[in-house]
């Protein structure tokens, strides 16, 4: 009987033991954490986006972008959800093409795919952190790497796998903290914590817009989270890797024109004469927020009626329109839910996700240099590339 080594039993590891085992392959499964699935438990906020409907290329970003094509088309959306319905687990597949299972938590994902495994004689060993890939490969006939990559330390992210892949020659992507929250260098933003929005977000990288997206944007002690700011940070990681100069600009009320706001703060002070600019801007954005906004333009709050002129009104309106702030870092690795860079995928067979490098050495998921949007993309690409690794394992 054929003897697999899968290192790793996340989201890709999992499904490749799974696939194994199912064609009747020994599958010892290694996972340094007591449990399985620790990445997939705390996904999409404990609900588990775990896939999208809508899956290509451009969803993806590495060094080597093309290398995703083969994975995708030969295991989309449509045969990992008849895959799923098979194990039983439903899926809740969103208008935006975002997938969740119908349970909506991701506790039924981990915990099928464990009893599944298991049912199949797959054999975990758990709190086992493995140091010596060679021993393991010359006592098998096949080995996965499936370790991830180092987002999530306080989940077991680490580089292992690259140092694994590097033993037998491997070059490595530098790596980067992806759907990751941002520091920025502004005492005022620090004073708006806990301050949530909907705002339009723009990347400056060295003073030129770069990319806009439109989410909730949320004020923390830190900097900044919210899903426009996770939907950016790939761009910003990957540039202040490179040095770049970062910059974000927010649009506090992409609804309004420069206009029709100052418009609205003279029209405003005119009619109401014993309102304080401050109580006339809490009429359109948290309190928090106008404190700073009056702040970073250093206007008094108690100002009213002429001393709002329209001069003062536009100043106001641009800055709520365009209130640029420096980004000095991410949140780090700790905090980010994925990362970019990781094994050269140009050194790796994009049809079997074998090593050019070694026979038989297999690498599947975060571990190589590709990273994928939010939305469940790149755990699509876990379970594409951990089906092109078993497929060839077991043929």
């Amino acid at each position: 009987m054929k003897k697999i080594v899968i290192i790793g039993a996340g989201a890709s590891g999992l499904f490749a033991s799974i696939l194994c085992g199912r064609a009747g392959i020994k599958v010892d499964l290694y996972e340094q954490n007591f449990k399985p699935a620790k990445k997939i438990l705390v996904s999409g906020n404990g609900r588990c986006n775990i896939s999208n409907r809508h899956l290509s290329s451009s969803d993806f970003f590495s060094q080597n972008p093309s290398f995703v094509d083969f994975a995708l088309e030969s295991f989309g959306f449509e045969k990992f959800e008849k895959f799923c319905n098979e194990i039983g687990l439903f899926l809740n597949v969103l208008e935006d093409g975002r997938a969740y299972p119908l349970s909506n938590e991701a506790k039924s994902v981990a915990k099928i795919f464990e009893d599944y495994a298991k049912g199949l004689g797959v054999v975990f060993h758990t709190e086992t952190h493995v140091t010596d890939i060679k021993q393991l490969m010359n006592d098998s006939d096949a080995l996965i790497v499936a370790t991830g990559s180092r987002a999530g330390e306080h989940l077991g992210g680490n580089s292992d796998g690259e140092e694994f892949a590097q033993e037998f020659g491997h070059t490595s992507i530098a790596p980067y903290p992806s759907l990751v929250q941002l520091h920025l260098n502004s005492q005022i933003a620090k004073k708006m914590s806990g301050v949530k929005l909907n705002a339009e977000v723009t990347l400056i990288l060295n003073g030129v817009k770069d990319i806009s997206v439109s989410g909730d944007v949320l004020f923390t002690n830190y900097g900044v989270s919210g899903f426009a700011i996770l939907d950016i940070s790939q761009a910003v990681s990957s540039a202040l890797l490179g040095y770049q100069a970062v910059d974000i600009s927010v649009n506090l009320l992409p609804a309004f024109n420069m206009q029709k706001l100052s418009q609205h703060i003279s029209k405003v002070a005119q009619n109401m004469p014993t309102l304080t600019i401050l109580d006339i801007l809490v009429g359109i954005i948290p309190l928090k927020i106008a404190n700073g906004l009056l702040e970073e333009l250093n206007i008094s709050n108690t100002i009213k009626d002429k001393e709002i002129h329209t001069k003062l009104a536009k100043r106001i309106a641009n800055l709520m329109l365009n209130w640029k702030f420096e980004v000095e870092d991410t949140h780090g690795f700790r905090h980010a839910e994925v990362s970019g860079g990781g094994i050269d995928t140009n050194e790796i067979d994009e049809k079997t996700m074998m090593s050019k490098k070694q026979r038989n050495l297999y690498f599947v998921g975060e571990v190589l240099d590709v990273v994928g949007r939010r939305g469940g993309y790149n755990f699509a690409f876990a379970w594409s590339s951990a089906y092109l690794a078993a497929k060839n394992i077991t043929h």
